[in-house]
């Protein structure tokens, strides 16, 4: 396809997405849904009009997947109900880190065993297709900052930790592949402390540092006499590439402090704003004395903008148009051959016994009431994280041959997860979503 035709063809999708808005809600599909019919429409399964090759285009495709992902995470994190408490958090870091590690082991035996992949490419199979995605599972994860829904919130940060703790076991894979034999040490000693532990509690302490910083100099740069301009977008955007480029350079996993940015971020500015209202004489909204009815609200002339809430919306704008162009670009990667046994069969061990078991084990003794669990089990939904994943491996030593299958079982468990949690999804969180209890303050 040419460039004019390109342009003709991501209008018309987003003419038609934004004027159908209103028709989408209300029928039980997802805006991906649409987006991968019309790529399988006009990719080679179908029209054929043009076709993507992710392996020959691998630079670009990470690049692309990484730039969503990280404005997914950042989106995510700056939802995260306030202040951090443990009790809540337990069970999406059990599920981020164990249920992770669990599903990683399950998808490397049934890559081994079945599959008949070497053990490395099972690793990393499992590493792939573990997370769960940030950006196409808006439709279950928080709809809006102090959305307290457990089910919504450990959906959510879940999903914005298991993107930075499913790196270790890509690193693990490429290892035992033989692209960076050196990387495991003696004893997988290296590989524990710097690729799990160091690069994951930097990373926390990068992020939280960032997010932490820029909300109390955003607000004490808004409290200057005269009033100083912030243009929220950008500094936003300048957040999310200052913070994982250190996070980068400290050898950190990026996707996590970004994360975690947008969480310090938004917890420093609450924090700030009731230290501003006590200052003013009013009540805090967490103050137990406080009374809404007569609560005085402060005016936006007194109150500083927030970073965090003033560029969550164009943050999720830059969401639904990578989604838009990355889902497309998933459906013209399928072909006939693509739908084999092999393929079928990971999707079905992933969806129906990988996940599910490795969320009740990993959730167990945490007292959420079982209903919540199989939710949880069921919506692992996989997306952009995991071809991020990919073209990462590829670029970084995969062997060509080891590409193009773990590529094709990769496309089809996405493509498939779109369709079968994007049918279910409205279904399910209506029917058990007011039901779901609300996360404690």
């Amino acid at each position: 396809m040419s460039t004019t035709e390109w342009f003709l063809l991501i209008g018309c999708l987003m003419l038609a997405r934004g004027l159908a808005a209103t028709t989408i809600a209300r029928l039980p599909v997802t805006s991906a849904m649409v987006y991968l019919v019309v790529g399988v429409a006009l990719g080679p399964m179908v029209f054929k009009v043009f076709r993507f090759d992710p392996v020959s285009h691998s630079k670009a495709l990470e690049t692309l997947t990484e730039i969503a992902v990280l404005i997914s995470l950042f989106s995510a994190g700056v939802k995260m109900p306030v202040p951090f408490i443990f009790s809540r958090w337990s069970p999406s870091i059990r599920l981020a880190w164990l249920s992770m590690a669990i599903t990683v082991g399950m998808v490397a035996a049934f890559a081994t065993f079945v599959l008949g992949l070497p053990l490395g490419a099972g690793v990393l199979l499992g590493a792939i297709l573990a997370p769960t995605d940030p950006v196409l599972a808006t439709d279950v994860q928080v709809r809006h900052a102090g959305d307290d829904d457990t089910l919504r919130f450990t959906l959510t940060s879940e999903a914005g930790m298991n993107d930075g703790s499913g790196f270790p076991f890509v690193m693990l894979g490429l290892a035992l592949l033989g692209a960076d034999a050196s990387a495991i040490g003696a004893g997988g000693w290296q590989w524990l402390l710097r690729d799990v532990l160091w690069a994951t509690f930097a990373a926390i302490a990068i992020g939280l540092a960032g997010g932490a910083a820029l909300g109390r100099l955003g607000w004490l740069l808004r409290n200057q006499a005269p009033k100083h301009e912030v243009l929220d977008d950008l500094v936003g955007l300048g957040l999310i590439a200052v913070v994982y480029a250190l996070a980068e350079l400290a050898h950190a996993w990026g996707f996590l402090a970004v994360f975690f940015a947008g969480i310090g971020l938004r917890h420093t500015e609450l924090l700030l704003a009731g230290a501003h209202k006590n200052r003013r004489g009013l009540l805090v909204p967490d103050d137990p004395k406080a009374d809404p009815a007569n609560d005085e609200v402060p005016d936006r002339a007194t109150t500083p903008l927030a970073v965090s809430a003033e560029s969550l919306v164009f943050k999720e704008h830059l969401e639904r148009l990578s989604e838009l162009t990355l889902v497309l670009l998933l459906g013209s990667m399928l072909t006939l051959s693509s739908w084999n046994w092999r393929t079928w069969g990971t999707a079905l061990f992933l969806f129906v016994v990988a996940r599910p078991l490795s969320v009740l084990l990993g959730l167990a003794g945490t007292g959420l009431p079982l209903r919540i669990k199989l939710i949880i089990g069921w919506f692992g939904v996989r997306g952009i994280g995991s071809l991020y994943y990919l073209m990462y491996a590829i670029n970084h030593g995969l062997p060509a041959t080891l590409a193009r299958d773990l590529l094709q079982i990769t496309v089809v468990v996405v493509a498939l997860s779109i369709i079968v949690h994007g049918t279910s999804v409205k279904p399910l969180m209506d029917r058990f979503g007011k039901r779901a209890p609300r996360a404690g303050r």
